[in-house]
């Protein structure tokens, strides 16, 4: 009885990572050439019904300037603790970013929708530049953006 006992325990215990999975996830956003200073990017989840759900990258280390990524900034409620260390430099007029980073499996296929909110000093702001869905079909499809990005894509491996 208690090698069976242990043989399920550890069927269970071998078991448990495979619910756990991660995908890696390359974001590139490609931002237009608008004669401004650098941009401001929040790329963020939603869910289905556009509520936030987790930070995954900002751009631009003035933390000052980020109650001007407004849906973000509502959405995180500026919670410092949450994107410390996701953080990274401006990103200049028709530069690209590219971000690559581990997503749970789970918030793939599952009504999460990646958004990108801009802000550029001293030019208007942009919420929800980008919107696309977070899909297996959507991988590598690019989506044009209504402000400062011209394109945005992501690529899952």
């Amino acid at each position: 009885m208690k090698k069976i006992l242990f043989a399920l325990g550890l069927a269970a215990v071998m078991a448990v990572p495979a619910y756990a999975q991660a995908r890696e996830v390359t974001f590139s956003t490609q931002l237009s050439n608008y004669g401004g200073d650098g941009a401001y990017l929040a790329l963020y989840l939603t869910d289905a019904d556009g509520q936030y759900q987790e930070t995954l990258w900002i751009s631009g280390e003035k933390s000052k300037y980020y109650k001007h990524l407004r849906d973000w900034a509502r959405g995180s409620g500026l919670n410092q603790a949450e994107y410390d260390g996701l953080t990274g430099a401006s990103v200049s007029s028709g530069r690209t970013l590219n971000v690559t980073l581990e997503l749970d499996d789970a918030l793939i296929d599952s009504g999460y929708q990646v958004r990108v909110d801009t802000a550029v000093e001293d030019m208007r702001d942009n919420r929800s530049d980008v919107v696309a869905p977070l899909t297996t079909e959507g991988s590598g499809k690019s989506v044009a953006g209504r402000g400062y990005v011209q394109s945005f894509v992501y690529n899952l491996k």
